[in-house]
């Protein structure tokens, strides 16, 4: 299938947003469509191992200190949890994402173990232009939306899809999620490490020891990898996770910010605000009222 005949399928299924910025709605599975009427401003989230290709409009995604720009035909792979900010830069935008399932890419090694590693070092965020055999796997999976053939088809259809990202020339992160023994496979895991508390100091040396690496090394790797710091990383991941927190409520900016690993809460509010721009006391909600 075209790109062309996968955007009108598309469209289809996802209504205009008349009167609102955008409209996201998720016909199967693990795949969403969202579909704006407005360029947007950066965003700050966290992106889960996830496939986006963009229909129509443009987006630039800013994962550490690379930025990736691309649009129609184009698609952006994360293969790990990674910080990004982002935005749509060009309207009408349309984009398919479908979620990343890592423990199934390593279900696919006996199929795949001839794969060799690649010779450069991979990269947890990489854009490029999907091939027509990603394309009509895509399609065909949105097209099991609604029928009964779904329950059946769409798991068969979907190990295709993440066969044909771990194969396809920008899945050399994927591929190297296959070898315990990788780089990329150890800076995955140290990854997991940080996230797992955030509240413990990263201390290089421990690190690096826990996933097999010299200090020295696993920097190097982590840098070409996440194209940011193991540092930067956690302060990154902390920053989000505090603003989740504070937007469920219930929790003061300063427990907050014990909670998230920062010893000062003056230099939580410092890099809050520099990050989303805004006080952290913007953001908690109110919780004021007295209890009925």
């Amino acid at each position: 299938m075209s790109l062309q005949q996968l955007i009108e399928q598309s469209l289809r299924r996802v209504p205009a947003p008349r009167g609102r910025e955008q409209h996201v709605t998720q016909p199967m599975a693990h795949m969403r469509l969202l579909r704006r009427s407005s360029p947007g401003s950066l965003e700050a989230t966290l992106y889960q191992p996830v496939l986006c290709l963009i229909l129509q409009g443009e987006k630039q995604v800013q994962v550490g200190e690379q930025t990736h720009a691309f649009g129609p035909g184009e698609c952006l792979l994360v293969s790990s949890e990674l910080p990004v900010n982002s935005r749509i830069t060009k309207v009408p935008y349309l984009a398919l994402v479908f979620d990343v399932d890592v423990a199934g890419i390593r279900k696919l090694y006996d199929e795949v173990a001839e794969l060799e590693l690649d010779a450069q070092e991979p990269c947890a965020a990489v854009t490029h232009r999907a091939d027509a055999g990603l394309l009509d796997a895509l399609a065909r999976y949105l097209a099991l939306a609604g029928s009964p053939d779904a329950k059946v088809l769409g798991p068969l259809v979907s190990k295709e899809i993440h066969y044909r990202l771990l194969t396809a020339p920008f899945g050399g992160m994927l591929r190297s999620l296959l070898s315990y023994e990788s780089n990329g496979s150890a800076i995955a895991r140290a990854m997991g490490h940080i996230r797992n508390d955030l509240r413990l100091p990263v201390a290089i040396p421990e690190l690096a020891r826990r996933v097999g690496m010299s200090a020295s090394s696993f920097h190097k790797h982590f840098r070409a990898i996440t194209s940011t710091t193991p540092l930067q990383y956690q302060k990154e991941l902390r920053l989000l996770e505090a603003r989740r927190l504070l937007k469920e409520g219930g929790a003061s900016v300063t427990t907050v910010a014990y909670d998230v690993g920062y010893e000062s809460p003056s230099q939580f509010s410092r890099e809050y605000a520099r990050k989303f721009g805004l006080a952290p006391s913007r953001d908690a909600s109110d919780t004021s009222s007295p209890a009925r």
